[in-house]
């Protein structure tokens, strides 16, 4: 029996191995994401510092993914994979053992977030492109990432309330501890595959070689730029506001620890929406015009938290910045790996992931001085409002971009060849009689 139109990237093994794998060790991810952030806060009460953690749990992606996309695109992806993971699981083993014997310093939470975030520039490029091994056709690639999508999302719905209880139980060793444990998942599932197609590695001379053509191709194409342009935006601008989501938590709705899980998992709620409404399209085509739209009404929710003073209201409103915010950022990841050359696809990715997470903690430095100095809810505002801006500026390029990616899509069989003929047509219709 064929899979629902929804789920058909599923029909690979390898692929399903993965995503249970990754959605096991993503909720752990969660519930120590979780629990760190509270008890930076609780130890040092200064939310510049909670922008400091983020900043360097995510710059090393700036500086090392570029790299990262250069040796994905030389080496086996699955090796690399199960370097990272077990790195990650280490990590999340010294959290534990600092915090069960009481010596735990913000230093050292700086220095392990360090650490993660060196391993994440590696990781994240090479499992991003890693999808196209597991589902290796054009037609599954994109329903492969969207359902990537709604795992990362579902643990980021699921995580945070399993682990905003466990914190208020247990503590914040006991988050740990639950991602320590979950990267068992993915290095088993990592294990189990089999039959993944042999990529021909090209050989592409010294690393600095490989990073120029890539810069090259990606940044001399203007959809691939628009696209990570769009990305970076979002990024340095939206994502640095769960940094602050425990100042508003505490101090803006005088919650706990269980109305920052309440705030994380509406917006996971919302980014699950989110993805499962991309996993459901049947094509890329067209996605272009709600990505931008997407990116506008995430900018005007971004503003309308910021007013808030409800813990339900604020959840009402986290779930529609979620549901915008994955929209913008998994549909430009959709559009990119369907229009990428496949030799260059680890090194696009690395673009990718230096957009979406090296920007970051620019963004979280930046949104935790402005909160320090001005207040959580302002900074809020001026990120949403530069949002919007830069959301419009990319729509009003579309039908640029459109005819750029329209000769691609036609090669790889995702739009037919008579669509040029129409779209001619109507050009020719639009146009002056005197032309």
């Amino acid at each position: 029996m064929p899979l629902p139109n929804a789920f058909r990237a599923l029909a690979h093994r390898n692929y399903r191995l993965f995503l249970v794998g990754q959605g096991v060790s993503m909720m752990g991810t969660w519930m120590q994401t979780t629990g760190l952030s509270w008890l930076v806060y609780k130890l040092t009460n200064d939310s510049f510092l909670l922008g400091l953690v983020s900043f360097c749990g995510q710059i090393p992606a700036f500086f090392l993914s570029p790299i990262a996309g250069v040796m994905s695109d030389r080496f086996d992806r699955r090796r690399t994979l199960f370097v990272t993971q077990t790195i990650s699981m280490i990590q999340a083993v010294s959290l534990v053992a600092l915090t069960w014997t009481g010596h735990i310093e913000i230093w050292q939470i700086i220095a392990l977030s360090a650490v993660l975030g060196m391993v994440n520039a590696f990781d994240m490029p090479t499992r991003q492109a890693f999808l196209s091994d597991m589902a290796p056709t054009r037609v599954d690639l994109p329903n492969a990432i969207a359902l990537n999508s709604s795992m990362f999302n579902l643990s980021r719905l699921i995580g945070p309330v399993v682990g905003g209880a466990i914190l208020a139980r247990w503590g914040a060793t006991a988050c740990f501890l639950a991602n320590a444990i979950s990267y068992t998942a993915v290095i088993a599932a990592l294990a189990a595959m089999t039959n993944l197609p042999v990529r021909v590695a090209p050989r592409l001379g010294r690393v600095s070689s490989g990073l120029a053509e890539g810069f090259k191709y990606a940044f001399g194409f203007a959809p691939i730029r628009a696209l990570l342009m769009m990305i970076a935006m979002v990024s340095l601008l939206g994502m640095p506001i769960s940094t602050l989501l425990p100042v508003f938590a505490k101090d803006v709705l005088h919650g706990e620890a269980q109305t920052f899980g309440y705030l994380l998992a509406a917006s996971g709620a919302g980014a699950l929406t989110g993805a499962l409404y991309l996993a459901n399209r049947r094509s890329v085509v067209g996605l272009g015009k709600p990505i931008g739209g997407a990116a506008v009404t995430f900018g005007a929710s971004m503003i309308a938290f910021s007013f808030s003073q409800s813990v339900w209201l604020s959840c009402g409103i986290l779930l529609i910045a979620g549901f915008s915010m994955l929209l913008t950022l998994a549909g430009c990841n959709t559009l990119l790996q369907t229009i990428v050359d496949d030799d260059k696809r680890g090194r696009v990715m690395s673009l990718y992931a230096m957009a979406f997470m090296g920007t970051v903690p620019v963004g979280s430095l930046l949104a935790g001085t402005l909160a320090n100095q001005f207040g959580a809810p302002l900074a809020a505002r001026i990120n949403g409002v530069l949002c919007i801006v830069g959301a419009a500026a990319f729509i009003m390029r579309l039908p640029s971009l459109r005819k750029q990616v329209l000769p691609i899509y036609q090669r790889v069989g995702l739009v037919p060849p008579i669509t040029a003929a129409v779209e001619a047509v109507a050009e020719l219709q639009a146009a002056p009689e005197d032309v």
